[in-house]
């Protein structure tokens, strides 16, 4: 909590500056354009600081965000130029002055939005990825796991055999092949239960049931199904 607060501070110091410094030096009588750039400014650093949270949650989060912050970060350094321009220069008409910055918020804009389109398509390809990755890693992980427990050699063998079926698999998935997917990794559950009762017959049919649901998934994807 004490490093939220932290962060609350950082983040206010700059209004609070600004807002001193512009009230201080220029008081509180000003032109319409001097207000519009005023505005702007601070829409420009709100819009920077809610810019981590517009970024979806991912592994590959910070990644993802670095172009959208940059924008903003860019958009933020205009904003504040061209406002600071308009408030020394203080002009009667307020036209010059909101053509201005409503062009340089529809510029952010367009890139903001366009970019976080592409990030919600890379984030999309990135949690599919790591879903169907998920089989493989998990499948691996509970047999080499199994394969610790075995004490006969030959049993050990079979399981061997049936951990590189597994770890050598696509790591794409699709509809059709999840129903496999799951099947295999239940019967590793079951196929644990079987070794830790050290009931040898069930483990060799348990295996043999994994090793035909495997197969099956792996053809099915090798075959565009």
């Amino acid at each position: 909590m004490k490093k939220n607060m932290l962060w609350i501070i950082l983040d206010i110091i700059f209004l609070i500056g600004f807002n001193i410094v512009f009230f201080v030096a220029g008081g509180t009588e000003h032109e319409a354009s001097v207000w519009i750039s005023y505005g702007f400014i601070h829409f420009a650093y709100l819009m920077l600081l809610i810019t981590p949270f517009l970024t979806r949650k991912t592994t590959n989060t910070a990644v993802l965000g670095f172009p959208i912050y940059h924008i903003s970060s860019l958009y933020f350094i205009a904003a504040f130029v061209l406002g600071l321009i308009f408030i020394f220069t203080h002009p009667v008409s307020y036209k010059t002055s909101l053509i201005v910055q409503v062009i340089a918020a529809g510029i952010y804009a367009v890139l903001l939005i366009s970019h976080l389109l592409a990030n919600e398509s890379t984030a999309d390809s990135i949690e599919r990825h790591e879903r169907e990755l998920r089989y493989v890693k998990e499948a691996s992980a509970k047999l080499k796991g199994i394969m610790e427990s075995v004490n006969d050699k030959q049993l050990r063998r079979k399981v061997e055999e049936l951990y590189d079926l597994l770890h050598s698999s696509p790591v794409r998935s699709s509809g059709s092949a999840r129903e496999y997917e799951s099947t295999v990794l239940e019967l590793i559950d079951i196929l644990d239960g079987n070794v830790r009762k050290n009931d040898i017959a069930a483990a060799e049919k348990t295996i043999s049931k994994i090793k035909h649901n495997a197969s099956e998934r792996n053809r099915r994807l090798k075959a565009g199904y």
